[in-house]
């Protein structure tokens, strides 16, 4: 297997069976109060094929208009967005050796046939924060690079449980998904795979 570039960190399956469980379940919830939409690339309105929300003080959301950024409210409802599960609190605590909290954590939903482009978090202040993902349901063939696009990258299929962390020298590297791979978990009941990730927005 390919060696992973300095600061990344693959943890297969950090979350067991039923933690993975227990984390669906509090999703519902956010989901509940802030519901999926799809946000659009900048310029050209063209959506983006994942379906997204967010939890935290801070959510990321795109449009047509006014492009990528951070902001205290949901697009469409313009209620604030609902808290960070304290699962996911605890990962940030444990893993991130980071002092302050995290701001933001996106919600991807992936169904069938769905990928994400190569591209890099830069629309944060402090990079010294690491970004932590953790996946859910079917497994996704994963890439990460250098801090050019066009570098070499490496690929890794994550699977259900599993958390990846971009850190230190690749904090703001080139990554993305493939593809998923359908019907590799039976997790989500209709499928697909969901995308939690992490992130510092200000600096602390």
């Amino acid at each position: 297997m390919s060696t992973l570039p300095s600061g990344c960190c693959h943890l297969p399956g950090f979350f067991d069976e039923n933690a993975q469980a227990a984390l669906l379940t509090t999703l519902r919830d956010v989901v509940a109060v802030a519901p999926l939409f799809k946000p659009t690339m900048p310029r050209t309105g063209k959506p983006f094929s994942v379906d997204m929300t967010n939890c935290g003080p801070l959510g990321w959301v795109s449009d047509k208009e006014r492009g990528y950024r951070y902001q205290a409210t949901h697009p469409v409802t313009g209620q604030p967005w609902p808290a960070i599960p304290a699962q996911l609190l605890e990962l940030w605590r444990g893993l991130s050796s980071y002092a302050h909290p995290p701001e933001a954590c996106l919600v991807n939903y992936y169904a069938a046939g769905c990928k994400m482009g190569s591209h890099a978090d830069i629309d944060e202040k402090d990079f010294s924060a690491p970004v932590i993902s953790v996946s859910l349901g079917d497994d996704a063939v994963f890439h990460v690079g250098g801090l050019k696009r066009g570098d070499a990258k490496v690929r890794v299929t994550l699977g259900s449980g599993d958390v990846f962390i971009l850190g230190g020298p690749s904090r703001k590297a080139y990554h993305g998904v493939d593809r998923v791979l359908a019907g590799s978990s039976c997790l989500l009941p209709k499928g697909g795979r969901i995308n939690l990730t992490l992130r510092r927005v200000t600096i602390g």
